[in-house]
Protein backbone atom coordinates (compact mmCIF):
# COMPACT_ATOMS: atom_id res chain seq x y z
CA UNK A 1 0.00 0.00 0.00
CA UNK A 2 1.08 3.02 -0.89
CA UNK A 3 2.40 5.73 1.79
CA UNK A 4 0.56 8.30 0.47
CA UNK A 5 -3.15 6.13 1.74
CA UNK A 6 -2.24 7.15 5.10
CA UNK A 7 -5.78 7.38 6.24
CA UNK A 8 -6.90 3.98 4.17
CA UNK A 9 -3.84 2.24 6.25
CA UNK A 10 -4.62 3.49 9.66
CA UNK A 11 -8.42 2.75 8.88
CA UNK A 12 -7.20 -1.16 8.15
CA UNK A 13 -4.61 -1.61 11.05
CA UNK A 14 -8.06 -0.34 13.35
CA UNK A 15 -9.62 -3.16 11.64
CA UNK A 16 -6.64 -5.80 12.50
CA UNK A 17 -6.62 -4.49 15.91
CA UNK A 18 -10.35 -4.93 16.12
CA UNK A 19 -9.69 -8.17 15.06
CA UNK A 20 -6.84 -9.68 16.90
CA UNK A 21 -6.72 -7.75 19.91
CA UNK A 22 -3.17 -6.93 19.51
CA UNK A 23 -0.51 -5.71 16.48
CA UNK A 24 2.88 -5.51 16.36
CA UNK A 25 5.24 -2.90 14.80
CA UNK A 26 6.78 -6.07 12.49
CA UNK A 27 3.93 -7.89 11.44
CA UNK A 28 2.05 -4.67 10.32
CA UNK A 29 5.23 -3.48 8.28
CA UNK A 30 5.23 -6.55 6.40
CA UNK A 31 1.47 -6.54 5.54
CA UNK A 32 1.30 -2.85 4.77
CA UNK A 33 4.89 -3.14 2.86
CA UNK A 34 5.94 -0.06 4.68
CA UNK A 35 8.77 0.70 6.90
CA UNK A 36 8.40 0.08 10.64
CA UNK A 37 9.40 3.92 11.20
CA UNK A 38 5.75 4.66 9.48
CA UNK A 39 4.16 2.09 11.13
CA UNK A 40 4.67 3.64 14.74
CA UNK A 41 4.39 6.91 13.64
CA UNK A 42 0.74 5.43 12.71
CA UNK A 43 0.25 3.93 15.77
CA UNK A 44 1.09 7.15 17.67
CA UNK A 45 -1.05 8.97 15.42
CA UNK A 46 -4.04 6.35 16.81
CA UNK A 47 -2.73 6.77 20.07
CA UNK A 48 -2.94 10.39 20.19
CA UNK A 49 -7.03 9.97 18.82
CA UNK A 50 -7.93 7.69 21.63
CA UNK A 51 -7.70 4.65 19.22
CA UNK A 52 -5.28 2.52 20.80
CA UNK A 53 -2.90 2.39 23.04
CA UNK A 54 0.60 1.65 22.29
CA UNK A 55 3.07 -1.00 23.81
CA UNK A 56 6.64 -2.54 23.61
CA UNK A 57 6.90 -3.15 19.97
CA UNK A 58 3.33 -2.82 18.97
CA UNK A 59 -0.50 -1.92 20.31
CA UNK A 60 -3.04 -3.38 21.67
CA UNK A 61 -6.93 -2.30 22.07
CA UNK A 62 -8.12 0.01 24.72
CA UNK A 63 -8.96 -1.35 26.91
CA UNK A 64 -12.68 -0.93 28.70
CA UNK A 65 -12.20 0.78 31.59
CA UNK A 66 -10.69 3.58 29.84
CA UNK A 67 -13.33 3.70 27.16
CA UNK A 68 -16.34 6.63 27.63
CA UNK A 69 -19.45 6.17 25.22
CA UNK A 70 -20.22 9.43 25.77
CA UNK A 71 -19.53 11.47 23.57
CA UNK A 72 -16.99 14.38 23.96
CA UNK A 73 -17.94 17.57 22.35
CA UNK A 74 -15.13 20.21 23.44
CA UNK A 75 -13.13 17.61 21.55
CA UNK A 76 -15.39 17.84 18.44
CA UNK A 77 -15.57 21.83 18.68
CA UNK A 78 -11.60 21.73 19.17
CA UNK A 79 -11.11 19.39 15.60
CA UNK A 80 -13.63 21.74 14.01
CA UNK A 81 -11.55 24.84 14.59
CA UNK A 82 -8.24 22.99 14.11
CA UNK A 83 -9.60 22.40 10.57
CA UNK A 84 -10.48 26.04 9.68
CA UNK A 85 -7.13 26.76 11.08
CA UNK A 86 -5.04 24.61 8.61
CA UNK A 87 -7.29 26.06 5.40
CA UNK A 88 -5.53 29.38 6.27
CA UNK A 89 -2.38 27.70 5.41
CA UNK A 90 -0.17 28.13 2.12
CA UNK A 91 2.49 26.14 1.07
CA UNK A 92 5.70 26.64 2.05
CA UNK A 93 4.32 28.78 4.99
CA UNK A 94 6.48 29.77 8.29
CA UNK A 95 3.92 29.52 11.62
CA UNK A 96 4.16 29.53 14.94
CA UNK A 97 1.80 26.93 16.80
CA UNK A 98 1.42 27.99 20.54
CA UNK A 99 1.13 25.72 23.26
CA UNK A 100 -2.11 24.68 24.01
CA UNK A 101 -4.98 21.62 23.06
CA UNK A 102 -6.80 23.61 20.84
CA UNK A 103 -3.53 24.21 18.54
CA UNK A 104 -2.43 20.99 19.06
CA UNK A 105 -6.01 19.55 17.45
CA UNK A 106 -4.10 20.73 13.83
CA UNK A 107 -0.88 18.46 14.38
CA UNK A 108 -2.70 15.26 12.63
CA UNK A 109 -3.67 17.81 9.39
CA UNK A 110 -0.27 19.59 8.90
CA UNK A 111 1.71 16.56 7.47
CA UNK A 112 0.19 17.36 4.24
CA UNK A 113 1.24 20.75 3.94
CA UNK A 114 4.07 21.04 1.70
CA UNK A 115 7.08 22.97 2.75
CA UNK A 116 5.73 23.74 6.06
CA UNK A 117 8.33 25.04 8.85
CA UNK A 118 6.67 25.37 12.13
CA UNK A 119 8.08 27.13 15.11
CA UNK A 120 6.59 26.06 18.86
CA UNK A 121 7.53 26.38 22.21
CA UNK A 122 5.99 23.20 23.31
CA UNK A 123 7.21 20.07 24.00
CA UNK A 124 3.78 18.26 23.66
CA UNK A 125 3.43 19.66 20.44
CA UNK A 126 6.85 19.63 18.53
CA UNK A 127 6.73 15.59 19.80
CA UNK A 128 3.43 15.51 17.74
CA UNK A 129 4.92 16.97 14.77
CA UNK A 130 7.77 14.42 14.75
CA UNK A 131 5.73 11.71 14.44
CA UNK A 132 3.64 12.90 11.67
CA UNK A 133 4.71 10.72 8.70
CA UNK A 134 5.87 13.85 6.58
CA UNK A 135 6.18 16.18 9.25
CA UNK A 136 7.65 19.86 8.75
CA UNK A 137 10.63 21.50 9.30
CA UNK A 138 10.31 21.85 13.07
CA UNK A 139 12.19 24.98 14.77
CA UNK A 140 11.80 25.29 18.64
CA UNK A 141 12.07 28.44 21.04
CA UNK A 142 14.07 26.59 24.14
CA UNK A 143 14.27 28.67 27.16
CA UNK A 144 13.06 28.01 30.63
CA UNK A 145 10.79 25.49 31.46
CA UNK A 146 7.38 26.61 33.12
CA UNK A 147 5.54 23.22 34.04
CA UNK A 148 1.98 25.31 34.41
CA UNK A 149 1.41 26.06 30.78
CA UNK A 150 4.08 22.97 30.20
CA UNK A 151 5.88 24.80 27.46
CA UNK A 152 9.35 26.72 27.30
CA UNK A 153 8.77 30.96 28.40
CA UNK A 154 11.47 33.45 29.18
CA UNK A 155 14.44 35.67 27.82
CA UNK A 156 15.86 33.05 25.67
CA UNK A 157 12.71 31.56 24.27
CA UNK A 158 11.77 35.59 23.03
CA UNK A 159 15.18 35.76 21.93
CA UNK A 160 15.52 32.96 19.88
CA UNK A 161 11.79 33.84 18.60
CA UNK A 162 13.02 37.62 17.41
CA UNK A 163 15.84 35.99 14.81
CA UNK A 164 13.15 34.70 12.41
CA UNK A 165 9.76 36.01 10.63
CA UNK A 166 6.76 34.35 10.20
CA UNK A 167 3.33 34.31 8.05
CA UNK A 168 1.31 33.15 10.88
CA UNK A 169 1.24 32.65 14.49
CA UNK A 170 -1.98 30.08 16.28
CA UNK A 171 -2.22 30.81 19.54
CA UNK A 172 -5.19 29.82 22.04
CA UNK A 173 -6.32 31.46 25.04
CA UNK A 174 -8.25 30.91 28.57
CA UNK A 175 -11.14 33.86 27.76
CA UNK A 176 -11.83 36.50 25.47
CA UNK A 177 -12.71 39.41 26.69
CA UNK A 178 -14.98 41.48 24.54
CA UNK A 179 -13.30 44.59 25.23
CA UNK A 180 -9.90 44.08 25.91
CA UNK A 181 -8.80 40.97 23.89
CA UNK A 182 -7.56 37.66 24.88
CA UNK A 183 -6.62 36.81 28.28
CA UNK A 184 -5.07 34.59 30.03
CA UNK A 185 -4.34 32.44 33.69
CA UNK A 186 -1.14 32.10 32.99
CA UNK A 187 1.11 35.15 33.86
CA UNK A 188 3.96 34.71 31.52
CA UNK A 189 2.90 36.67 29.03
CA UNK A 190 5.74 38.09 27.04
CA UNK A 191 6.26 35.50 24.71
CA UNK A 192 2.91 35.58 23.93
CA UNK A 193 3.35 38.92 22.89
CA UNK A 194 6.76 38.46 20.97
CA UNK A 195 4.68 35.61 18.77
CA UNK A 196 2.76 38.33 17.94
CA UNK A 197 4.97 40.77 17.41
CA UNK A 198 7.11 38.53 14.46
CA UNK A 199 4.10 37.08 12.71
CA UNK A 200 2.36 38.95 10.59
CA UNK A 201 -0.93 37.31 11.09
CA UNK A 202 -2.35 36.63 14.29
CA UNK A 203 -4.77 33.87 14.70
CA UNK A 204 -6.38 33.19 17.92
CA UNK A 205 -8.41 29.90 18.38
CA UNK A 206 -10.66 29.63 21.17
CA UNK A 207 -14.15 27.82 22.02
CA UNK A 208 -17.57 29.85 22.12
CA UNK A 209 -17.63 29.51 25.40
CA UNK A 210 -14.20 31.03 26.56
CA UNK A 211 -15.65 33.94 24.49
CA UNK A 212 -16.84 36.80 27.37
CA UNK A 213 -15.05 35.26 29.92
CA UNK A 214 -13.20 37.97 32.06
CA UNK A 215 -9.72 36.91 33.38
CA UNK A 216 -7.55 39.00 35.16
CA UNK A 217 -4.44 38.89 33.04
CA UNK A 218 -4.71 40.30 29.56
CA UNK A 219 -2.32 38.58 26.71
CA UNK A 220 -2.90 40.04 23.60
CA UNK A 221 -5.35 43.18 22.42
CA UNK A 222 -7.23 43.34 19.87
CA UNK A 223 -4.77 45.50 18.41
CA UNK A 224 -2.56 42.67 18.10
CA UNK A 225 -5.01 39.77 16.84
CA UNK A 226 -5.93 39.73 12.78
CA UNK A 227 -8.46 36.40 12.75
CA UNK A 228 -10.37 34.71 15.39
CA UNK A 229 -11.87 31.43 15.11
CA UNK A 230 -14.24 29.61 17.02
CA UNK A 231 -17.50 27.48 16.53
CA UNK A 232 -21.06 28.18 15.41
CA UNK A 233 -22.15 27.93 19.23
CA UNK A 234 -21.05 31.80 19.37
CA UNK A 235 -24.03 34.13 20.05
CA UNK A 236 -24.91 36.98 17.53
CA UNK A 237 -24.31 39.72 19.46
CA UNK A 238 -20.72 38.54 20.34
CA UNK A 239 -20.17 37.97 16.78
CA UNK A 240 -21.32 41.70 15.89
CA UNK A 241 -18.92 43.16 18.58
CA UNK A 242 -15.91 41.05 17.38
CA UNK A 243 -16.52 41.96 14.04
CA UNK A 244 -17.04 45.99 14.76
CA UNK A 245 -13.24 46.03 15.91
CA UNK A 246 -12.21 44.49 12.57
CA UNK A 247 -10.90 41.24 13.24
CA UNK A 248 -11.72 38.38 10.85
CA UNK A 249 -14.35 36.24 12.41
CA UNK A 250 -14.63 32.31 11.12
CA UNK A 251 -17.36 30.06 12.91
CA UNK A 252 -16.36 26.58 12.51
CA UNK A 253 -19.32 24.09 12.11
CA UNK A 254 -19.32 20.37 13.12
CA UNK A 255 -19.47 17.75 10.63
Amino acid sequence: MSKRNTPQRRHNIMALLTEQGEVSVDELAKRFETSEVTIRKDLAALESNGLLLRRYGGAITMPQELVSDVPQPVSLYKQAIARVAVGLIKEHARIIIDSGSTTASMIPQLGLQPGLVVMTNSLHVANALSELEHEPVLLMTGGTWDPHSESFQGQVAEQVLRSYDFDQLFIGADGIDLQRGTTTFNELLGLSRVMADVAREVIVMVESDKIGRKIPNLELPWSSVHTLITDDRLPKEAREQIQARGITLLCAALD
